[in-house]
């Protein structure tokens, strides 16, 4: 893979987009996105992801269910998701490097899980991640009351990262679902007032901003055509742009 825009990227993997109909996982759709991370990694770029748990848990069940216990589930299911992509991303990696080397990956948790993975530790992902791993950072930021999109604008912020792919289950940004709106307008480049401004759903307004301080530019485009994941690694227009 010639002419790749970056060094290093985060990529938000929509934990939605890699279930059977939103829910559980497609076996799939881990392997293909696998595949497509493989070849970005074989063209020398550095990889940090993020992966939601939509597939497996979405908020409340019910406005009586008590709110942290809820985002707390849903840090442990980012857990399940991230492990899975680990164990694919080592089984299918094999000998996929540069002289037959192994491409492995490391989980790090940002509140400790005994043996499951390790907590998370930035400067032992910048050296997981300088050796050509693969690193999943998974349980959000550890607190209730944020998001994956926050966690993978705090996680590539922190890493030093070129830009922010959202790989999501919608191709573009629209100012409305368009699932459920055929009329919902599609945006192809956003500047960060103007996403922050017009209160899009796509990315919470803490994601949009902690990228637009740290000058962080955002890709958002459809994780349903694999394809897609190694050209906006190589930096081609797929899906909107954010940016300052």
């Amino acid at each position: 893979m010639e002419g790749t825009a970056y060094k290093r990227v985060l990529i938000k993997l929509s934990g939605e987009a890699l279930g059977v109909e939103g829910k559980d996982f497609s076996q799939q759709a881990f392997e293909e996105t696998a595949k497509s991370l493989i070849r970005i990694a074989q063209a020398g770029v550095e990889i940090a992801l993020v992966i939601g748990a939509g597939n497996l848990w979405r908020g409340r069940r019910g406005p009586e269910m008590d709110r942290p216990t809820a985002d707390y589930m849903g840090m442990l299911a980012t857990v399940i998701n991230a492990l899975y992509m680990k164990d694919v991303l080592n089984r299918l990696g094999r000998g996929a490097l540069p002289g037959g080397a192994d491409l492995e990956a490391r989980v790090q948790s940002a509140f400790p899980i005994g043996p499951v993975c390790d907590p998370f530790s930035r400067d032992e992902a910048l050296l997981h991640l300088s050796q050509k791993r693969i690193v999943l950072f998974a349980a959000g930021t550890g607190h209730p009351f944020f998001s994956t999109d926050t966690t993978a604008a705090l996680r590539a912020a922190e890493i030093g990262a070129d830009a922010l792919l959202m790989a999501k289950n919608v191709d573009f940004i629209y100012d409305d679902d368009p699932r459920e709106n055929p009329d919902a307008k599609r945006f192809e480049d956003l500047s960060f007032q103007e996403a922050l401004r017009l209160n899009l759903k796509v990315m919470d307004a803490s994601a949009f901003a902690i990228c637009q301080e740290s000058a962080l530019p955002i890709l958002c485009f459809g994780l349903r055509e694999p394809e897609n994941l190694v050209r906006a690694a190589k930096g081609q227009r797929v899906g909107t742009l954010v940016h300052a």
